[in-house]
């Protein structure tokens, strides 16, 4: 069992004080500045300040971007960075983000200015990836450091890391290692200067020695506070993902817009129904248009109670709930061919309050033009005047309803504004079909669809289709035609080998396939050895990436070998060993995945026009939007709005989003929250600039796995 952890974190106010760092509020009889709610990225191009820039933007934190390779930048300076509202001094930025600890020429009036701030308003500043240098109060690595690759080193997250802003991690920080010939990450490891007031928060072994090397740490210095990373990454790297938390919660106090959450939703389409099986002799799947042999037989796929049991024992033992997007005809044509009998229904349905269910259309029908199969790939058949032929408005709709009567009259707990239509049919299909049949939208309002499901490998972004908003969906690399591991295997060999190879040669077709394979895989090995860490760590990269999207299966991947759970097991339980048990996995149902995703939307285009004001003045918080818009913050545990306590608890903090109001909304911070001022004032001189830091390929062009991403 997993052990147990402290839960009652210090918040950074505390570990402040513990460490032992100035951090004054204003002096006596000065009114407190306000200190607006906004970070600054001083960017050079580099990947490290834009995984920053884009962890906020997904998390709906506000920012400001300067690029230095402009020439019509603004310039940075007193006026840019503060001034006086209704009396009272303001502070701009909540926090400073640098390429590295100095970017700017020796003596540079621009490096002073943000000294002057930074020691002036209490502002922390990131070094987003910075040469190990006793400037930002490590050794060179020279001096028993080291410097060079670190893809596959397991870091670790220290005491002070998790009684601070890492308290949200298990310990271990894994480095990727994608590629053998690729260079992924590179770092310096290095240990503090003698006398210099540095805490490590994440370090790894240095090499050659017995001795732990700095990651990530915390400087502090003639009034000022940095953190200092020394390693290079990008938005979609693993250590990135689970470290950017942290350092956002470090530089905020822990007081910011925005809100995050690690999401793993799966949905198994096809339930009750059966899915045909790849045929390997003929590297199609008979009752597919484009398999055209002649003597190609169908060979269903379909559960069985006891893959009922299993998944019901497999839900409580992991805590997660499937989804299961179901088509009722599947049960009535099995009773029809079987006198009445369907052993799998009957299971089911004694176990329908074990899972969330999804109506998935009645037959799976094609909903989009009326196919003509008579061609391999199938085209939209046409009317005489040369016009698309659409599915009706009626198919459409009694597809819909009749699953739900049938769902209903079942008893299964439905929520019947959610619908998966087979194969996501009805929304645009390129190439055959560009556009929507304009039935769908119709027929949607006829049946009071609001959230339906589309698949994030064609349409990544949230639209409309009449009265409905889509929930894109990533489809996993687990085939719906196979039932067994080398039936699977069989398959992704077919794909993703070259035509030399017996392959389908769609790699030699389109270079861009990540996928490809070098030689097929071994049909014994080949799932668990190759596939199922793939698509674990492709899963995985979305739950860390604070995206609520849900996953897709099929039915058939329960059944036989059950070769989705070695993939679904991969993703809970590295998650386990990686985050503390105040950081679960949040497993939302349909529409819940896109009410969120509408928030953001909404929320990021209040932003991107400039209609939000938020501020921090003393223990209070003040955010004032564009009516309707909902607002989502994360807190220090303790605040409250209006005497109650705000937001949700996690991962050591108070989040979520708050009802729109008419009125600015405010927040009382607890007394444990940070101040937000720190230090004392006056421009300490600024230090020549760091070196270059190498970037890695595998850092500038992100490896990523999978076609499926």
């Amino acid at each position: 069992m997993k052990r147990t952890i402290r839960t009652a974190l210090l918040t950074a106010g505390a570990l402040i004080a513990t460490l032992g760092v100035p951090a004054t509020a204003a002096p006596a009889g000065a009114s407190a500045p306000r200190i607006d709610l906004r970070v600054l990225i001083v960017s050079d191009g580099g990947p490290s300040t834009e995984a920053i820039a884009a962890e906020l933007d997904t998390a709906g934190t506000p920012y400001t971007e300067i690029d230095l390779t402009r020439s019509d930048r603004p310039v940075i300076d007193a006026g840019y960075l503060a001034d006086t509202v209704g009396g009272r001094d303001r502070a701009k930025f909540q926090a400073v983000v640098l390429p590295n600890d100095n970017p700017f020429p020796a003596n540079s009036a621009e490096m002073a200015a943000l000294v002057a701030y930074e020691k002036t308003y209490g502002i922390p500043q990131v070094d987003a990836y910075t040469y190990a240098r006793p400037e930002a109060g490590l050794q060179y690595p020279v001096h028993g450091g080291y410097s060079g690759s670190v893809d596959g080193v397991r870091a670790e997250v220290t005491a002070a890391g998790r009684a601070g802003p890492f308290g949200y991690l298990d310990g271990p920080v894994p480095f990727e290692d994608n590629s053998p010939t690729v260079g992924e990450s590179y770092a310096y490891l290095s240990t503090p200067v003698a006398g210099a007031d540095f805490t490590p928060y994440v370090q790894a072994p240095i090499p050659g020695t017995t001795k732990r090397g700095s990651l990530v740490g915390e400087y502090r210095h003639d009034g000022r506070r940095e953190l200092v990373v020394t390693f290079v990454y990008n938005r979609h790297q693993q250590q990135f993902r689970l470290l950017a938390r942290g350092i956002v919660r470090w530089m905020t106090g822990g007081v910011h817009l925005g809100t995050s959450r690690n999401y793993f939703a799966v949905h198994v389409d096809d339930v009750f129904a059966a899915d045909d099986r790849w045929n390997t002799t003929l590297n199609c799947t008979p009752g597919d248009v484009d398999c055209t042999d002649p003597n190609a037989v169908p060979d269903p796929i379909r559960m069985s109670p006891a893959d009922v049991d299993h998944a019901v024992a497999w839900q409580r033992e992991r805590g997660f709930t499937l989804d299961f997007a179901y088509n009722g005809a599947g049960s009535a044509d099995h009773r029809e061919d079987n006198n009445g009998a369907d052993p799998l229904a009957d299971r089911l349905l004694a176990q329908r309050n074990e899972f969330r269910w999804i109506n998935h259309t009645y037959t799976h029908a094609f909903l989009g033009c009326e196919q003509d199969t008579t061609v391999v790939p199938w085209r939209c058949a046409t009317n005489a005047d040369g016009s698309t032929k659409w599915v009706s408005r009626f198919e459409v709709a009694d597809e819909i309803a009749h699953n739900r009567v049938w769902g209903q009259l079942a008893g299964l707990p439905l929520s019947n504004d959610e619908l998966v239509t087979g194969e996501h049919s009805g929304l645009r299909v390129l190439p055959q079909q560009p556009s929507d049949n304009p039935n769908l939208a119709l027929a949607l309002g006829d049946t009071g669809i609001t959230w339906l499901a589309s698949d994030n490998s064609r349409e990544p972004q949230q639209r409309r289709v009449g009265p409905a908003t889509t929930v894109p969906r990533y489809p996993m690399n687990v085939f719906y035609n196979a039932g067994r591991a080398a039936e699977q295997v069989d398959e992704y060999n077919w794909i993703y080998t070259s035509r030399a190879q017996g392959g389908s040669g769609i790699c030699e077709d389109n270079p861009a396939t990540t996928t490809c394979l070098p030689a097929p895989l071994d049909p014994a090995t080949g799932y668990t050895g190759h596939i199922v860490p793939l698509e674990r760590r492709i899963a995985l990269g979305h739950v860390l990436a604070n995206d609520p999207k849900p996953h897709f299966i099929h039915q058939s991947n329960l059944a036989e070998d059950r070769i989705a759970y070695p993939v679904l097991d991969g993703v809970l339980d590295a998650y386990a060993t990686l985050f503390a048990d105040n950081t679960p996995v949040v497993n939302p149902r349909m529409r819940d995945i896109g009410r969120e995703l509408q928030r953001r939307a909404a929320w990021r285009a209040a932003v991107r026009d400039g209609r939000v004001t938020a501020y921090r003045v003393g223990d209070t918080v003040t955010v004032d939007g564009p009516d309707g818009v909902a607002v989502p913050a994360t807190m220090p545990q303790g605040t409250t709005r209006a005497g109650t306590a705000f937001g949700e608890a996690y991962a050591g903090e108070r989040s979520g989003w708050t009802t729109p109001v008419l009125t600015p909304l405010t927040l009382t911070l607890p007394a444990s929250a940070p101040p937000s001022t720190a230090g004392a004032g006056g421009a300490a001189p600024a230090t020549a600039p760091a070196p270059d830091t190498r970037v890695p390929e595998g850092v500038a062009e992100p490896v990523l796995p999978g076609t499926a991403d």
